[in-house]
């Protein structure tokens, strides 16, 4: 196997710099020029795709990954500081794809004292004839129906892993868009309409009223949304006022299945919706951030919070008021999801469903971005609740050590 000349920079330390704005396009000369004088260079490979997916060219991207997994599979970032624990190894497993395909581990451990490797599996690659010796083996392989095989295979092997296994792949199946509403929906205290996965076919005859939506969708009834099939930040996804306006989505996507399920108006009084991600740790919650806005699809980088002090106040608030406010308030709906959903480490993108209805889930998930990557001049008081998300992260992966000493 070759051995890179260069560290890898890993995803997080790209993704900050894309995040503060640096000019790019510098280190991509940097990178490309190491890949023409050493073709066997994959740590220039796999930092360039990651460059170019942060950048838009995700096909490109996509294309030089692939280059970079048939040169080796396997990758390492060592820990950047030194800790008085003996330094913690962890092995983390992952597949092919985008920035959302895998947990982003190295966003969880940065500036930390782990050292973590990462091994890519799947899509006809060749495992390597050793693994690295490690202390903490993490899925890292996020939900979606394209991993469902890899994940039930995986199940079989780690299941009498000789060291501990975090976020167990048998686990992570249950969360993909269409399982997790079979798990959650009439639980205590969560809203979460029922998701199913058709095909362009069918569809087409909602569209047509050949089919009725109720005998596709349980809660069958407009606004629809639609996505394709595994995507995610949004990528395709529509509100679908009636059948009426079925024809013109389907004529401008070309996928061949979608994700659907009705659509609840969460706007608050004020007209504005908001969105709030939480990560549970070993079943506690933490605060990741709050996205407000005009439009009911938010992501956070598109909700304008670093435009709009009052908007970063009411974020400020509910971190800083999380465990005594939000998390207590849904306390037994965070409470029911760990129960049905028992991984170490997930993610959750919710509202709070109007009129006190509940928690509204739109996302579970062990692949979206959790970070510290805003600027603190603008976001001074994100650092202190991310840290303590930090710090539990740590805390569970040294309390699963020691549960194996």
């Amino acid at each position: 196997m070759s051995q890179p000349s260069q560290p890898l920079l890993g995803n997080a330390a790209l993704m900050r710099r894309a995040l503060a704005g640096d000019d790019l396009r510098p280190l991509g000369q940097q990178l490309l020029a190491r890949a023409a004088a050493d073709p066997q260079d994959a740590n220039a490979l796999m930092d360039m795709a990651t460059l170019l997916q942060l950048t838009g060219n995700r096909d490109l991207a996509l294309s030089m990954q692939r280059q970079a997994l048939e040169i080796t599979p396997l990758y390492h970032l060592p820990a950047l500081r030194e800790d008085a624990r003996a330094p913690l190894r962890l092995l983390a497993f992952m597949t092919p794809g985008d920035l959302m395909s895998n947990t982003p581990l190295d966003c969880l451990l940065e500036d930390s004292d782990v050292a973590l490797d990462m091994l890519y599996m799947g899509d006809g690659l060749a495992p390597p004839e050793e693994l690295p010796d490690h202390d903490l083996l993490f899925i890292a392989i996020g939900p979606s129906a394209r991993h469902t095989a890899l994940l039930a295979e995986l199940a079989g092997i780690t299941r009498d892993w000789p060291r501990p296994v975090i976020n167990a792949p048998e686990r992570i199946i249950c969360t993909t868009r269409d399982q997790a509403g079979r798990y959650l929906r009439g639980a205590p205290g969560i809203v979460m309409p029922a998701t199913r996965r058709i095909e362009r076919g069918m569809l087409a005859q909602i569209g047509s009223g050949e089919l009725a939506l109720r005998d596709v969708l349980e809660d069958g009834r407009f606004p629809l949304i639609a996505r394709p099939l595994d995507t995610h930040a949004g990528q395709g996804m529509t509100k679908i006022d009636g059948a009426a306006d079925i024809a013109a989505f389907l004529a401008g996507a070309a996928e061949e299945e979608f994700h659907v399920s009705s659509f609840i108006d969460y706007r608050n009084d004020d007209g504005l919706y908001r969105k709030y991600r939480v990560v549970l740790i070993e079943g506690r919650p933490y605060a990741c951030h709050m996205g407000i806005s005009a439009h009911w699809m938010i992501h956070y980088l598109n909700a304008g919070m670093a435009e709009s002090a009052a908007k970063r106040a009411e974020e400020a608030h509910f971190m800083a008021e999380f465990d005594a406010d939000f998390a207590r308030r849904h306390a037994a709906a965070l409470a029911v999801i760990h129960e049905r959903m028992p991984l170490d480490y997930l993610v959750i993108d919710c509202a709070e469903a109007p009129d006190g209805g509940g928690l509204l889930i739109f996302e579970v998930d062990t692949s979206a971005v959790v970070h510290a990557m805003d600027p603190p001049t603008v976001f001074p008081y994100k650092q202190p609740p991310m840290r303590k998300v930090f710090q539990a992260f740590r805390a569970m992966l040294e309390a699963a050590r020691q549960r194996n000493l």
